[in-house]
């Protein structure tokens, strides 16, 4: 199954053996890649807003888009794993299982 609990794994950087669900969807994980480069060119420019002691309102207006990309990116993750880990999972019979991993990260989302 593409979603097992890999949370104990270390997270290898060149490339883990572990697939997910985006595996299976190249264009969400071009979405989903877009999207994270995205908040990384934000969280570098609101840096660079602070160390150069830019209007707070300006770095405030940063902070919404860096939210407002990696909520929609949450958004897209959890989609494609319904799609995906959570369909195949109860296919197999283990669908609690995944619908209850995924019940308990959405507490975590929805209070960032």
């Amino acid at each position: 199954m593409p979603c097992n609990d890999y949370s104990e794994l270390p997270v290898d950087e060149e490339g883990d053996e572990t697939k997910g669900s985006l595996e299976h969807l190249p264009e969400e994980k071009r979405e989903a890649l877009n999207r994270i480069r995205t908040v990384i060119g934000h969280s570098r420019g609101i840096e660079k807003m602070i160390e150069e002691e830019r209007y707070c309102i300006d770095i405030l207006k940063q902070i919404a888009a860096v939210q407002s990309s990696l909520s929609k990116l949450a958004n897209l993750l959890t989609k494609d794993h319904m799609r995906v880990c959570v369909t195949e999972a109860i296919r197999e019979g283990e669908g609690e299982e995944k619908i209850e991993e995924l019940a308990e990260v959405l507490k975590y989302l929805r209070s960032a």
